[in-house]
C-alpha cells in the first residue's frame, strides 16, 4: 500500500503534527498528542491509535499501560493540512492519564481559576499499577 497520502500533512519542524482524538457519536474533545509520520501510518495500518511521545522519544500505542485503547474509526486533516482529527472509540471510557474521560477537565471560571469540571472514574495509580 503506497504511503503517498502522508506526503499531504504538513509536518512540522520536528516531522510532527498535532492529531486531536474526538469521540464517535458524542464529538466530545477526548484529548490532544502528537503524530510523526510512522504514527500515522501505524494508525491507519492497524486501526488503533498510536502517538509519538516527545518527553519519551519514542512511539506511543495508546492504552498500552493503562488498556484503554484507542479504535479508529475516521481520520481528517484540517483546511490546511496540518492537524490530524480522529474520530475514536474510546476503549473503557477513559483517556486521559488523569483517570478521567477526557483531558480538557479544567474550565476558566468568571474569577479568573481553573476549576476542575470533571471526575476522576478511577485512580491514575490502579491505572498504571503503581506501587
Amino acid at each position: 500500500m503506497s504511503d503517498t497520502w502522508l506526503d499531504t500533512i504538513k509536518w512540522d519542524a520536528d516531522g510532527l503534527v498535532p492529531a486531536i482524538a474526538q469521540e464517535t457519536g458524542t464529538g466530545t474533545i477526548l484529548m490532544m498528542a502528537w503524530m510523526n509520520r510512522e504514527a500515522l501510518a501505524l494508525t491507519r495500518e492497524t486501526g488503533h491509535a498510536v502517538y509519538w511521545s516527545r518527553s519519551r522519544r519514542k512511539l506511543w500505542h495508546k492504552g498500552e499501560e493503562s488498556g484503554h485503547q484507542q479504535v479508529v474509526r475516521a481520520l481528517r486533516i484540517d483546511c490546511d493540512a496540518d492537524v490530524v482529527l480522529m474520530e475514536v472509540e474510546q476503549k473503557g471510557g477513559i483517556a486521559c492519564h488523569t483517570g478521567r474521560h477526557h483531558c480538557f477537565f479544567r474550565e476558566l471560571d468568571g474569577a479568573g481559576h481553573w476549576v476542575e469540571i470533571a471526575p476522576v472514574l478511577k485512580d491514575p495509580d490502579a491505572i498504571y499499577h503503581k506501587s
